[in-house]
């Protein structure tokens, strides 16, 4: 049995809350399963959704990370994208106006890429992504997107993240994609480096400084290889 509503976690922010982060964990393509507290996927999040605390708590960035109610995507149905909806709206009623931006893992992901048609949503991060071919790139249109994939990930191709991005890139406002080398699907080989980049990629949603790589050349933000 799917159980009712999913469930938000809550890092506050120091001072009047001017932005909310929400955090997307990841899953399987199909599963009907609830997601425990200690679900790895829902699990592996919590590091980075502290990364993403530390950067912007002092800023007014105020961070919400998402537990779905089933593990898989099951389409048709899109249970984790119908959990980020609720999310979001739940995050407008207590925080109306205030700019919201979403970072996922693998399936999360996705879901971000999906949702990020939200009017609230500002930016993406992209960890992982699930991105079959197909995959919708108008939801971003006019946002700040960040992707990011292991070069060694065997559970997401990062080929398709690519494929994607080079779509995504004529309709979002801003778009970087990243490989890491010598990394794979559950982000555990370097782990201060997604913990760097989630960090960076929340300084500049929160309108505090630019990331360095907005300032390369367009042809440059985008590459399969680093």
């Amino acid at each position: 049995m799917i159980q009712r509503n999913p469930s938000l976690s809550s890092w506050p922010a120091r001072g009047p809350v001017r932005a909310v982060a929400l955090v997307l964990h990841g899953g399987a393509e199909a599963g009907l399963s609830g997601v425990n507290p200690w679900n790895t996927a829902y699990l592996r999040m919590v590091p980075l959704a502290k990364a993403v605390h530390r950067a912007g708590a002092a800023h007014g960035v105020e961070v919400r990370l998402l537990r779905n109610r089933v593990r898989g995507w099951n389409e048709p149905a899109l249970h984790p994208v119908v959990d980020a909806r609720w999310a979001l709206a739940r995050i407008s009623r207590e925080r109306p106006e205030v700019p919201v931006f979403l970072l996922g893992h693998s399936m999360g992901g996705r879901v971000a890429l999906r949702v990020a048609d939200d009017p609230a949503v500002t930016a993406v991060c992209a960890l992982a992504p699930w991105t079959p071919p197909g995959e919708p790139v108008e939801p971003v249109t006019g946002r700040t997107v960040v992707i990011a994939h292991g070069s060694q990930d065997r559970i997401t191709r990062p080929a398709e993240s690519y494929r994607y991005a080079q779509r995504a890139r004529y309709t979002a406002d801003r778009l970087a994609r990243f490989e890491l080398m010598l990394e794979g699907h559950a982000m555990l080989a370097r782990p201060g480096a997604w913990n760097r980049l989630v960090s960076e990629f929340t300084l500049d949603a929160a309108g505090v400084r630019q990331a360095g790589v907005w300032g390369k050349p367009p042809d440059q933000r985008l590459r399969l290889r680093r």
